[in-house]
C-alpha cells in the first residue's frame, strides 16, 4: 500500500529496520544517552529557547494535549481556544473535562485565522491560549508568529499543538514565544505511533514544576525529573524511541529541520500542481505543507477514499462527522516522493475517466 494519510505515514528503510530489532532493556546508561540525544535534537529542531526541556510521553498526542491542559491550567485560568476543526474542538473538550474555564474562537471549515479576527478577543481577561497550529482535519495552517504577538500583548500562556506541523512547516518556538509545543512520532517524524513529545520553554518548566497535579502518569514535573537522567518514570515505548533516534539522525544527516521542511513543502507543491485540472476545490485558505484538504465537486469524498484503498492500493485520509462525504485529505509527510504523487494522480485521473470523479 502507498500511504498518503497524515499518520501513521511511510517510514524509511532505516527506521523500519530498527523496528525489526529486539527491544533492549532500557534502564541503562546507553539508553539514557540515546534519550538525551533525542531531547537535544528535538530542542534544536523546534528552535526552543535556552533552558527548555522535552518530556517524552508514551501515549498518542491527545494524551499530551491532555497533559498540557492538566499541568498548565487550573480553574483560576481563562483560556482562549482556536476552534477551527476537530482538533480545536478537542482542546475545548479537554478544558471542559478538567474544569478549566475557556472560550472558543470559532472558525468555519478551512478558514484562515486573520489578525483582525484574533484581536476581537484582545483585552478580555484571558490567561492562556490553545491552538493546533496545523488544524489537521482541514489542513489549515495558522500563523504562529501572529498568535504569539497577540499572546505577548495579552500576557497569555501559549500552548501550540504542532503535531502535524513539526518538521513540515517552519516553527520557531523562541521567536513566536510559545511556552509549550506538542508533537507526535507518527507525523512528519515518520515513525510508528505511540510516542508524543512535549517541549517546555523555561516558563513552562517553572509552571509545571511548581504545581501539584492530580495524576500519576501525566505528572510532567515527574517526567522532567526523570529526564534529567535520560529516563522516563514508567516503561516507555522503547522500540519507538530508538526509531525516533534513528529518524532524528537521518534528518540531521540530510541537512536538518530546514531541509526536511523544504522537502515536505516541495512534495506539497508538486501534488497541488499535478491536480490543478482535476475536479477538486482546495479547502484550506492558508494550507499547511503537510496535508492538502480536497472537496470533490462531483463525487463523495469517502467513496474516493474507499475506491483508492480497495482498487488501487493507495491510502488517502478520510474525514469524519459532517465532513465525511465532503472532504478528504492527502498527506505529504513521511517517506514519499514526487513519483508517488504521480501514482496517486494517475489513479484519480483513471477514476475521472470512469465517471467516478
Amino acid at each position: 500500500m502507498l500511504n498518503f494519510t497524515v499518520g501513521p505515514v511511510m517510514c524509511s528503510e532505516e527506521v523500519c529496520a530498527v523496528g525489526g530489532e529486539q527491544i533492549p532493556y532500557f534502564r541503562t546508561p546507553e539508553f539514557s544517552e540515546l534519550m538525551k540525544e533525542n531531547e537535544r535534537l528535538f530542542l534544536k529542531y523546534a528552535h526552543a529557547p535556552e533552558g527548555s526541556r522535552a518530556a517524552f510521553m508514551t501515549n498518542s498526542s491527545t494524551g499530551s494535549m491532555e497533559a498540557a491542559v492538566m499541568n498548565c491550567f487550573t480553574e483560576a485560568d481563562k483560556v482562549l481556544v482556536i476552534d477551527g476543526g476537530s482538533f480545536g474542538h478537542r482542546f475545548a473538550e479537554l478544558c471542559r473535562i478538567h474544569g478549566v474555564p475557556y472560550e472558543t474562537l470559532p472558525l468555519r471549515c478551512g478558514q484562515a485565522l486573520s489578525e483582525e479576527r484574533l484581536y476581537e478577543y484582545d483585552g478580555r481577561g484571558f490567561t492562556g491560549l490553545l491552538v493546533n497550529i496545523d488544524e489537521t482535519s482541514t489542513g489549515v495552517l495558522y500563523d504562529a508568529e501572529m498568535i504569539g504577538g497577540f499572546c505577548r500583548q495579552n500576557r497569555l500562556f501559549y500552548v501550540c499543538d504542532c503535531v502535524s506541523s513539526f518538521l513540515a512547516d517552519r516553527f520557531d518556538m523562541a521567536h513566536c514565544g510559545a511556552d509549550v509545543m506538542i508533537t507526535g512520532s507518527q507525523k512528519a517524524l515518520a515513525c510508528p505511533p505511540g510516542i508524543s513529545v512535549i517541549i517546555l520553554a523555561p516558563s513552562a518548566v517553572e509552571r509545571v514544576t511548581s504545581r501539584t497535579v492530580k495524576s500519576m502518569y501525566f505528572n510532567l514535573a515527574d517526567v522532567l525529573r526523570n529526564m534529567e537522567r535520560g529516563q522516563t518514570p514508567f516503561t516507555p515505548a522503547v522500540g519507538i524511541l530508538r526509531q525516533i533516534n534513528a529518524r532524528l539522525r537521518e534528518i540531521e544527516a540530510a541537512g536538518g529541520a530546514e531541509a526536511e521542511i523544504a522537502r515536505v513543502a516541495a512534495q506539497a507543491r508538486d501534488f497541488r500542481e499535478k491536480i490543478k485540472d482535476l475536479p477538486f476545490e482546495l479547502v484550506a485558505e492558508s494550507p499547511a505543507n503537510g496535508v492538502t484538504s480536497l472537496h470533490p465537486l462531483n463525487a463523495d469524498a469517502y467513496e474516493i477514499f474507499t475506491y483508492l484503498k480497495d482498487n488501487c492500493g493507495i491510502w488517502v485520509c478520510p474525514n469524519g462527522g459532517d465532513m465525511k462525504s465532503r472532504v478528504f485529505r492527502v498527506g505529504h509527510i513521511g517517506h514519499l516522493t514526487h513519483e508517488d504523487n504521480t501514482v496517486l494522480v494517475e489513479a484519480l485521473e483513471d477514476m475521472q475517466e470512469k465517471g467516478l470523479l
